[in-house]
């Protein structure tokens, strides 16, 4: 067992078949009273099985961490999705159950993820040998971030399309373009407001107009599938070399966002009729407060804002050092994306306000809910100014930037899951043919969604295939590790990680403690709840199209797929163990020993002994 100090077998040789081991005991030379030299506490660990890596490899500086964990929680929904839910629920009130959520669910669960990782020095499924009873959570995370990267890309090609458009002049979906004359002024030469941004989006790029729905998907857009295939290409490359390559591209992936905004921030200020956004996204319309939906959105976005439940904190995690300060690392980083979103948020609306000044509408009606926002309003708003196309390319070259770098987080989730399982798999030319694989698999099952009726599909599995299972993930990770590894164990490991733990840092932990033993558990539930109700209820829709029964179903089905996971595995947890079904349970709960032992990697001084039982 690498970095596990040396092996102390008391007694006489060991017989060829050693018996099960019982005790698990980190010993450090000489007297101490550190808590990482008493016994492991309660029934003995299950026998151990190989750690995951010989040599598993590490950030080479703490800033590569957080930028890196910072790229991958600031992505597009820091953008598009935090905006469009405050525009759809009345813009700012909607940012008071949002930091509420971020406080009560948000913290705890992302410094919940994060301790798992570095803790455990393993991806999100291999993590769960210290509750193997668990497992199935690890399973359910990587069903969710390969789902999510499945339709993740597409959004990322649509950005690369834009992108390559904006290096024309005039804009395609301006009103100075030949093709768009007759959107843009009648014959009487009175300007009407059809938005030639709309009709670009919705024919050249999607050609949505082609398509009845899910059951009809169309052609496939073949200049979004070159985009689509170009953005796998970046993928590939930047992802080939692991945690090295890509913690040296987040330098720029992760910095040049803040800059691009700041920038937009500055510029939208200058537009007529920017305050009037800017006061609709502070504003406070009390009453949607009632909502439930509103709490359900500030819920989900803040899984999204934060990744919590993709396996990518868990990922990028376990290569942390181990004494790393994890609480302040959580705090950073989950409070820096949460006001990343709100500071885009200034950005987003100004334009709108801006636009809504043009149509002389409300802000509230400028423009549709969901893409619209980010591929429709915005891009006309950038059509209108000097200079357009270079506006044009910081824009969609900061979206692109966005969501390269957390899909980046997604795909080293879903690598290190797999080859945490199969070390077989570690050699470098069997890294770069999985990670090919699953590239190529993306990118095949992702031109289901450029087709002509992609954006219904990529809609539907974005409401209900994922969302629903990030909560349900989250719920069954919280009571997994507050009631059955047991909440006091896990604040204990905590601390082991925190060499010299400040004070602040043991009433942070009081507070998280209670977070995960009765708040977070009962928010969470209250919001699958009311997500399950809100499916029932209201059908969904996409502009004037609403979907079919059967397409809701088979949405839903996927989101229990993800769900079932947990029991499944559950289940195969207790079928390898012996005894009663009480005597099985408490097996299947106690830690692997490569559990304590991937903690005493960095433990100076630390003797693991596994003493077996008297012949």
């Amino acid at each position: 067992m690498p970095g596990t100090g040396h092996l102390d077998m008391p007694g006489p040789p060991a017989p060829a078949t050693l018996p099960e081991p019982t005790v698990n005991i980190l010993q450090m030379e000489g007297p101490t009273t550190d808590p990482t030299s008493q016994p492991w506490p309660g029934p003995p660990p299950q026998p151990e099985i190989p750690a995951p890596s010989s040599c598993r490899e590490t950030w080479t500086g703490k800033y590569k961490f957080l930028l890196s964990c910072l790229g991958y929680c600031v992505g597009l929904g820091s953008i598009w999705r935090f905006s469009y839910l405050c525009y759809r629920n009345g813009g700012g009130v909607f940012l008071i159950p949002y930091f509420i959520m971020l406080l009560v669910m948000g913290l705890p669960l992302f410094l919940m993820e994060l301790s798992l990782g570095q803790y455990g020095a393993a991806g999100p499924i291999t993590v769960w040998k210290c509750c193997p009873l668990l497992k199935g959570i690890g399973i359910a995370m990587l069903i969710v971030s390969s789902l999510v990267s499945f339709y993740y890309n597409v959004i990322i090609a649509w950005a690369f399309y834009y992108l390559g458009s904006s290096f024309q002049s005039p804009l395609p979906w301006s009103c100075d373009a030949p093709r768009n004359a007759y959107l843009c002024q009648n014959a009487s030469g009175i300007v009407s407001w059809v938005s030639a941004s709309e009709v670009f989006w919705n024919e050249q790029v999607l050609g949505v107009m082609h398509s009845s729905g899910l059951g009809d998907p169309g052609a496939v857009q073949w200049p979004l599938a070159l985009c689509l295939l170009a953005a796998w290409i970046l993928v590939f490359f930047c992802t080939q070399k692991g945690i090295h390559n890509s913690g040296k591209m987040v330098y720029f992936t992760a910095t040049f966002p803040y800059l691009a905004i700041l920038t937009l921030i500055i510029w939208g200020a200058t537009l007529d009729g920017s305050l009037d956004g800017v006061r609709f996204y502070l504003s406070s319309d009390w009453s949607r407060l009632q909502s439930a939906q509103v709490w359900s959105d500030a819920a989900s976005q803040i899984c999204y804002s934060l990744g919590i439940g993709f396996g990518g904190l868990v990922s990028m995690a376990s290569y942390n050092e181990f004494h790393s300060n994890v609480i302040r690392n959580a705090l950073v980083l989950a409070i820096g994306s949460c006001c990343t979103s709100c500071f885009a948020g200034f950005a987003i609306f100004s334009v709108l306000g801006h636009m809504a000044w043009r149509k002389q509408v409300p802000v509230g009606s400028v423009t549709d809910s969901g893409p619209g926002l980010m591929f429709v309003a915005y891009p006309e708003a950038l059509s209108l100014l000097p200079i357009s196309p270079l506006w044009s390319v910081l824009f969609f070259l900061t979206l692109l930037t966005l969501g390269v770098d957390t899909l980046f987080g997604n795909i080293q989730a879903i690598t290190t899951a797999i080859l945490d399982e199969f070390p077989a798999l570690h050699s470098r030319r069997k890294k770069v043919a999985l990670l090919g694989a699953l590239c190529t698999s993306f990118y095949l099952l992702g031109l289901l969604l450029v087709t002509q009726g992609g954006i219904f599909w990529l809609t539907l599995m974005d409401k209900y295939s994922t969302g629903f299972g990030l909560i349900t993930v989250s719920l069954f990770m919280c009571l997994g590790i507050a009631f059955c590894y047991g909440v006091n164990q896990f604040c204990q490991d905590i601390m082991d990680m925190i060499c010299q733990c400040p004070p602040w840092c043991r009433h942070m932990l009081g507070y998280f403690k209670a977070c995960w033993t009765f708040f977070t558990p009962c928010l969470l539930l209250a919001v699958l709840i009311c997500t399950c109700l809100d499916m029932h209820r209201v059908p969904l829709h996409h502009g004037t199209y609403e979907y079919p029964t059967w397409g809701m179903s088979l949405s839903i089905c996927m989101g229990v797929l993800t769900c079932l996971q947990v029991p499944l595995w559950a289940v195969v947890a207790l079928c390898r163990e012996s005894g009663t079904l009480s005597n099985r349970f408490q097996k299947a709960i106690q830690p692997l020993h490569s559990w304590r032992a991937a903690a005493g990697r960095n433990i100076a001084g630390d003797v693991i002994a596994w003493r077996s039982p008297s012949p």
